[in-house]
């Protein structure tokens, strides 16, 4: 009964859906498929998993007047694999013939060698294309065989798997008992996999042969104005839309080894529609001349495979000889966002450099026709008359990353008057302050939102939990905390010294903020809350300032130190499976790490001595940004509430 639930409510449906809807074939092949020229499928056995019959007739549709022998030579190199690669590798292989096309040679009608390169897909008229979702389809590994629920095949290719469960079933069941098996023992066929999604009819998601679960994701929205709603029909919309598919297929799939370790991603939705939504603008007439807009995603929502997406998308499908300039305002962003564009493989500085090292070597490779250039703001210290510039070429797209910081000043002007006729696009992670008129001068109206609520909705983004602890010390002033993030706010936005003015305008609360009382309930709150979750990662905790920050340190020392009597002596009573538990968890708080970073300033050596601490700061710019892959907690402690404060923007 429970297979015949499977089937009927989650396998058929979809099908059903794919065919009634989506305008794709449905074949259903379980206990049904004939072999042969003949067969249902056009299979020689149950070992291929390419449907030759249709990709011969793509071929054919799309490449005329070739001889039967290029035709079966480009069938040859899509069926054919590497034994000795990897199952990525191979994947790798094929997504680049697909894009690019297959070289084949032949002997001309004179005996003349030619070579051409032919199309397996129409990208440009996604109808011209043949789709087909088979149920049931049964595949031959080397030892094991196994049924896949649903393959969704274009032109014969299978690009897309589904793994369907009953609807009471967790998807992580569909990736754990069945996906990760099927790659194991049928790793042929997912050599041509572009898409792996995971149904129960109620709720989908979708990722790559390479993803963990976790990094699996839904499809809420198809379109940026939609509130969003997390089911399998608006994922098989999104996704398996005609359009759509060939688009996501073509232009929003990565390999990305920047790590050390090749992974292959999949855009996540706000991705897609962010990334379109900047294409229509580029494409459209009437917008107002050198302004793209402002592309707010908030911070953790992969503004950087953004970047890769937009850029590769406008080289590949509108043409032309655009140069994309992406600039940051820091080093470390520089060469971070480089080395995502390097892993992706859009770029190598070492084959043709596309990082200058000075503001002169900037302004000569503007002047190349660069695909991409990758610069700080500070290199644009050359003054330059706005009549000449570097170029007056049309065709560059600014890329500012974290805008609302690069476009003030001498070097914004420097970078303006240098690319008098450039479009400017402004990427951030921080909602723009309602009397930030500069940002929208220079951007534009924002082109794309994904806010910080949405981004946590879709998993995108830990949330941040706000848990006041001044209650408790009685304070009469109830918007204490608001107060605190209003000065926090135009202290980023005035340039002035921000340790005089956080001592200025917080000199009233600073007391009842660092108060002993409080520092040692938020002490007790943070190994509480970190040891109850010890097995998800690191941990970050942020206080109001450096003084504070150690004050803070030798707090959590003595409740850990506490808390590792409390679990030792819970240990001796334990047994079987607890025992083990509190074991480990032993071993991790004894061998787990504290340290306090922050950044130098005059005279805190002896400010550090007067109140008792011998330690000497390290300077560690927190406040500007960081990546922290593993982590999964960080503590902020003081009143960092507003989404647009730059400890929200680091975090």
């Amino acid at each position: 009964m429970s297979y015949l639930n499977e089937d009927t409510l989650v396998q058929q449906t979809t099908t059903d859906y794919l065919k009634n809807n989506l305008g794709w074939d449905s074949v259903y092949a379980h206990n049904q498929e004939t072999f042969g020229p003949n067969g249902l499928l056009g299979r020689n056995s149950d070992r291929e998993v390419v449907l030759t019959r249709y990709l011969k007739e793509a071929l054919k549709k799309f490449n005329l007047r070739l001889p039967e022998v290029a035709y079966d030579e480009a069938v040859r190199q899509v069926v054919d694999y590497s034994q000795s690669q990897s199952l990525l590798a191979n994947n790798f292989d094929k997504y680049k013939l697909f894009k690019d096309g297959v070289l084949v040679s032949f002997q001309g009608e004179h005996g003349e060698i030619k070579k051409e390169r032919l199309k397996i897909f129409d990208f440009n008229e996604a109808t011209n294309n043949h789709f087909m979702a088979v149920r049931e389809l049964w595949v031959q590994g080397d030892l094991y065989r196994r049924r896949i629920d649903i393959v969704g095949f274009v032109n014969g290719i299978p690009l897309l798997f589904v793994e369907c469960k009953n609807i009471h079933k967790d998807l992580k069941q569909a990736y754990e008992r069945n996906f990760a098996d099927y790659k194991d023992t049928i790793p042929h066929f997912f050599h041509h996999n572009a898409i792996v999604m995971l149904g129960n009819g109620e709720k989908a998601k979708i990722g790559t042969i390479t993803a963990g679960f976790e990094h699996f994701h839904e499809w809420k929205r198809l379109s940026e104005s939609d509130r969003g709603v997390v089911d399998m029909e608006t994922l098989l919309k999104g996704v398996c839309d005609q359009k759509n598919f060939m688009d996501i297929f073509e232009n929003f799939i990565v390999y990305d080894d920047s790590s050390g370790k090749q992974i292959k991603v999949l855009a996540k939705n706000h991705q897609y529609l962010g990334v379109n939504q900047v294409i229509k603008a580029l494409n459209d007439p009437h917008r107002v001349k050198g302004k793209l807009g402002v592309f707010w995603h908030t911070q953790g929502a992969g503004k950087s495979y953004s970047m890769v997406f937009f850029t590769t998308k406008v080289h590949r499908k509108i043409g032309g000889n655009y140069t994309f300039l992406i600039c940051t305002d820091r080093d470390d962003l520089d060469t971070q966002i480089y080395k995502t564009f390097a892993g992706c493989g859009v770029t190598d500085n070492d084959k043709t450099p596309c990082r200058p090292s000075s503001g002169r070597h900037l302004a000569e490779l503007m002047s190349q026709r660069k695909a991409y250039v990758f610069t700080t703001i500070q290199k644009f210290n050359q003054e330059v008359n706005p009549d000449e510039g570097y170029t007056r070429r049309d065709d560059i797209i600014v890329i500012t990353d974290e805008a609302h910081r690069t476009q003030y000043g001498t070097l914004a002007l420097n970078m303006r008057n240098a690319l008098p006729k450039a479009n400017f696009i402004g990427f951030t992670g921080t909602p723009l302050f309602k009397d930030d008129q500069i940002t929208m001068k220079v951007f534009g109206e924002y082109v794309s939102t994904y806010d910080f609520q949405r981004s946590v909705e879709d998993k995108s983004t830990v949330p941040l939990y706000y848990d006041s602890r001044g209650d408790t010390l009685g304070v009469a002033t109830s918007d204490i905390n608001e107060r605190i993030a209003e000065k926090l706010e135009e202290i980023e936005i005035n340039d002035i010294d921000v340790s005089q003015r956080l001592e200025r305008e917080l000199k009233r609360d600073y007391h009842i903020i660092t108060a002993e009382k409080r520092l040692n309930q938020i002490a007790q709150d943070f190994v509480e809350h970190y040891t109850t979750s010890w097995e998800a990662g690191k941990a970050i905790l942020v206080c109001i300032d450096k003084l504070t920050c150690v004050r803070m340190y030798e707090l959590i020392r003595q409740y850990w130190d506490q808390k590792i009597e409390e679990i030792r002596e819970s240990w001796k009573m334990a047994a079987g499976e607890e025992k083990d538990y509190l074991s480990n968890q032993l071993i991790w708080m004894k061998e787990t790490k504290m340290a306090v970073i922050v950044s130098e300033e005059q005279g805190e050596v002896e400010k550090f001595r007067k109140w008792g601490f011998d330690i000497t700061p390290h300077r560690r710019l927190i406040k500007n940004g960081f990546e922290l892959s593993d982590g999964t907690r960080i503590e902020v402690d003081s009143a960092f509430k507003k989404e647009g404060h730059p400890f929200r923007i680091a975090i």
